[in-house]
Parts: structure tokens; C-alpha cells; sequence
């Protein structure tokens, strides 16, 4: 079991928080998976006409972020938050990245809801996940780059396990230990806002768009939230 746990310094700083935790166990990353790959073509699809576009900075769900980097001395317009940086690749690009089902998944759910996601392989968590802000002490190593070493700046929100950083910048940047590959069978999705009062019906929409879409293909799925109110989950 892994307890994942909202500091009480990031909720004092940012009270209306909600975390969407879905976990997914006895995943199958390797037969296809035709409702992701629809949701993905869908989102391109819709893009093309010019009936629909992603967030950008300009959005309130984007905007609210940038506001957040900015606050725990992050440039949010050279270190992106994930939601944004998929958007923006979508915009120029006109397609999403296809890397494996499941992280094609909740980054269709993320971007066609501009709500930041990410997600941890928990056979590869050492102890319980914390939201928290960093003490300058941590070490990072970012995703697809094994062999470098970070270290977040004292005050940066991060993610963080018993071992090192998980996330960095809060959602910028997922560790490369905890990757969630094809092989992946035990994972946790993570969606989240910093505006419950006026998107927390969106997050909780986009968790269930995202089960949909993982349970077909494991044995069990649970949707879990976190927030100020109820600062831990155990999964």
C-alpha cells in the first residue's frame, strides 16, 4: 500500500487543491488498447476542423499554474507545467505523441481537459508519496535521462518518495525510476487543479473518463481525491 500525502505548507498556500488519484492494478500495456487510440484521434480530429482547441496560457486552468510557478520561483514560460507543454505540442504539431497506452491515456484525458497529469509505476515508489516543498536537499533524475542528476531548488514543490524526486516543478517533469512503461502493471494516475471550487467537477470528470479507459485493460481501478480537507490516501 502507498499512502500519498498533501504537506500541510502546500495546502496552507494553496487551500483550494484537489488531487484525483487513480490506480490501477493487473494493467495490460500490451494488447491494444482501441478506445485510447480513438479518444487521441478524436482530440486530432476535432483540432483539425477548428472546432475545438487545447488550453494555453491565456485559460484560467492553465493561467492558474503559471501563477503557482511563479509563486515557488519557477518560469513557467521556460519550465512548462505538462498540461501546457502537451497542449502546445498538439497545437504546432496537430498530433499527440503516441508513447505507450497508458500514458496515452491520461495525456488524452489531461490535455482535453486542461488539467495537469501524471503517473508513478508503484512497484518502483519506495514508501509513501508526498506533495511537498522541496529543501534544496533532494536529488532528481529526470525522465529518459538514467545517468543525470538534479537538484530541485530549496522551495520548489515537488513529489517526492522515500528515495528521491518523483515529479518536479509539481508537474512539470516525471522521475525516470518510476516511468510507466508498457510492462507496467500497478500504477498510479494523478490529475489535478488548484481551483476545486470552479473545476472540481471537471477533475472529477476527466478521473472517470480515465478509469474508463484503464479498466478495460486491468483487473481493478479505483479513483481516490486529495485534498486540504483530506490531506492523505492510501491506495
Amino acid at each position: 500500500m502507498t499512502t500519498f500525502r498533501l504537506s500541510p505548507a502546500v495546502s496552507d498556500a494553496f487551500p483550494d487543491t484537489l488531487v484525483a488519484v487513480v490506480t490501477a492494478t493487473g494493467l495490460r500495456g500490451h494488447e491494444p488498447w482501441p478506445a485510447t487510440a480513438a479518444a487521441q484521434e478524436d482530440l486530432e480530429r476535432l483540432l483539425a476542423a477548428g472546432t475545438w482547441s487545447p488550453a494555453d496560457e491565456s485559460d484560467p486552468r492553465i493561467e492558474a499554474w503559471h501563477t503557482a510557478y511563479r509563486s515557488f520561483g519557477t518560469n513557467p514560460r521556460r519550465v512548462r507545467p505538462s498540461v501546457d507543454a502537451l497542449g502546445r505540442r498538439l497545437a504546432k504539431k496537430g498530433t499527440l505523441p503516441r508513447i505507450n497506452a497508458a500514458v496515452d491515456s491520461y495525456n488524452a484525458v489531461s490535455v482535453r481537459h486542461g488539467l495537469p497529469a501524471g503517473a508513478f509505476d508503484l512497484d518502483h515508489v519506495t514508501g509513501d508519496v508526498e506533495i511537498r516543498y522541496a529543501d534544496g536537499s533532494e536529488s532528481f533524475t529526470p525522465l529518459g535521462e538514467p545517468g543525470t542528476a538534479e537538484n530541485p531548488k530549496a522551495g520548489e514543490i515537488i513529489y517526492t518518495d522515500t528515495t528521491d524526486v518523483l515529479t518536479r516543478h509539481w508537474n512539470h517533469r516525471d522521475a525516470h525510476r518510476t516511468r510507466v512503461t508498457d510492462d507496467s502493471t500497478h500504477v498510479a494516475f494523478v490529475l489535478e487543479t488548484l481551483h476545486a471550487t470552479r473545476d472540481g467537477h471537471l477533475l472529477k470528470t476527466a478521473a472517470g473518463e480515465l478509469r474508463d479507459l484503464l479498466a478495460e485493460h486491468s483487473t481493478r481501478t479505483t479513483v481516490h481525491c486529495l485534498d486540504p480537507a483530506h490531506p492523505q490516501v492510501t491506495v
